[in-house]
């Protein structure tokens, strides 16, 4: 049998509605409720906000008498109506008010889940949701997450890439392929289950144990940087056209020069397969003076070693049911940037010709490789905005992560239908979501800027209206956790379950 929380008074309309709040209830906000109307049976409403008042204190006090405890004293709630679920299935808005005098239940998670079209277990299990007493697991349809592109954002240290982690667990248990460019190197640690104290202790909590991903293949462009890397990673220079070959230059060279690399390019096709060594020799044994300066340039590009060695093509990065990482740690801007070009190129030109399966692409610190204007330059800018105008036509799901949303190009975050957004303070980033997500009010802003460590709200798509989610734990280990300058002391007893939430660090 439902709880009675309260009961509609004053004046109803049919987007929200006022409750005296039942003495001894522990509503809070954010909490969901529901009212059984005439035509339209359950609708399910959340709370916005609650006030309690104490008229006889305020008299007692203006009047220098003693207010009897508790004499006078009541709480009243305002709660935004979400809907009914008709029929067909679908959520739809009352257009006739409820009766004052209506009782208001607790909401049962079954109506929950119903009308806020949480999934089914099919789906992408990302947590628990917000706001409602009872464990509701919160599961994304696969297809509109990764068919409609998707943006992480958060302020450091809000549980940013811990959420992305989860999402890639779950990414590789539905055998989706994933490509992740990974400037900090923190992915590869998907291969470790999760060895975390207080991470293990919550785990039964949502539902979830420890497990680590064999499937996981690691590239780098630098062994001697990241030596643990499965694979160098080595572009395939021969797939470049003059235009791609002009945008891998370290430097913008001449006309002439251009010239006398068109040819040498013609010359080296003609032959099949060759590599930088090939294109640099025949311009060595061209006649023209302006050769010298774009030997230097190659000279340039050769020293970067990103195509040296035996090239990996998008059939080897995008396979079913396996996470290819692309880890640039340490590897220096400006080559940073080629990768990401050449990688995001090709995957997405063989996509399109049906060479590779529909995929996942996701790109860490995404404000240095799809910048807003003002904010820099990347030669990789032109193949992300691309790929979020039109992946979503031919399979290929674009995921934009980054903590400074403001630096982000605006045309990339407006094509991400989907947002999962974390903690955010900076006044210039919370503009930048503002304007990418549709219907954004002030309420949400100031929810946003107040949330705990590992709670996201999503919107979007996948969600029949925002939704406020406890991020579950991972499986596997984290690599994402901020470095201890000193070591505090250990708890020895083990914290509830709320404050634990707070106490990792995402």
């Amino acid at each position: 049998m439902a709880r009675i929380v309260g009961m509609i008074f004053g004046e109803v309309g049919y987007r929200d509605f006022n409750f005296i709040v039942t003495r001894g209830s522990k509503l809070q906000k954010g909490a969901y409720v529901k009212v059984n109307h005439d035509s339209y049976g359950w609708v399910l409403a959340q709370v916005g906000s609650i006030k309690r008042y104490n008229e006889m204190y305020s008299l007692n006090v203006i009047t220098g008498g003693q207010p009897k405890e508790g004499g006078g004293e009541r709480v009243v709630a305002k709660a935004e109506v979400i809907g009914y679920v008709d029929e067909k299935g679908l959520l739809k808005s009352p257009k006739i008010p409820f009766r004052p005098g209506e009782k208001v239940y607790e909401a049962d998670s079954a109506l929950i889940k119903r009308s806020l079209n949480l999934g089914i277990r099919s789906g992408i299990y990302l947590g628990l949701l917000e706001g409602h007493a009872e464990r509701v697991p919160v599961y994304l349809n696969v297809n509109k997450l990764i068919q409609k592109h998707l943006c992480i954002l958060a302020k450091t240290g809000a549980g940013k890439s811990y959420t992305v982690g989860v999402l890639v667990e779950e990414l590789i248990e539905k055998k989706v392929p994933v490509v992740i460019i990974d400037p900090h190197g923190e992915y590869a640690a998907l291969r470790n289950p999760n060895s975390n104290p207080k991470e293990i202790g919550l785990m039964s909590r949502y539902g979830v144990s420890a497990k680590g991903y064999d499937n996981i293949v690691e590239y780098t462009p630098n062994l001697s940087l990241n030596p643990q890397a499965d694979r160098k990673l080595a572009l395939d220079i021969s797939r470049l056209s003059i235009a791609g070959f002009l945008e891998m230059l370290p430097t913008k060279i001449p006309e002439s020069q251009k010239g006398v690399l068109f040819e040498a390019l013609q010359i080296a096709k003609s032959h099949g397969k060759y590599t930088l060594d090939d294109i640099i020799r025949i311009i060595q044994e061209h006649k023209s003076r302006a050769k010298w300066n774009l030997l230097t340039s190659l000279e340039m590009l050769r020293e970067s070693r990103v195509f040296e060695g035996s090239p990996v093509h998008p059939r080897d990065l995008v396979k079913r049911g396996v996470v290819s990482i692309i880890n640039l740690r340490g590897v220096r801007p400006d080559i940073q940037e080629i990768v990401v070009t050449r990688i995001a190129e090709e995957v997405f030109n063989d996509r399109k010709r049906g060479r590779v399966p529909p995929l996942f692409f996701l790109i860490e610190e995404a404000h240095n490789f799809a910048p807003e204007r003002g904010f820099g330059k990347s030669a990789a800018l032109g193949v992300i905005r691309t790929i979020a105008s039109e992946g979503r036509k031919f399979g290929m799901g674009l995921c934009i992560v980054s903590q400074r949303p403001a630096r982000v190009d605006k045309s990339v975050l407006s094509q991400c239908n989907t947002q999962i957004i974390l903690k955010v303070t900076n006044p210039n980033d919370m503009r930048a979501i503002s304007q990418s997500i549709e219907g954004f009010t002030s309420d949400l802003e100031e929810e946003i800027m107040q949330l705990q460590p590992g709670v996201a709200l999503v919107v979007g798509d996948v969600v029949e209206q925002p939704i406020f989610v406890d991020i579950r734990v991972k499986k596997s280990r984290h690599g994402g956790a901020s470095v201890e300058v000193v070591k505090e002391p250990r708890e020895t007893r083990i914290p509830s379950p709320g404050i634990l939430r707070r106490l990792f660090v995402r």
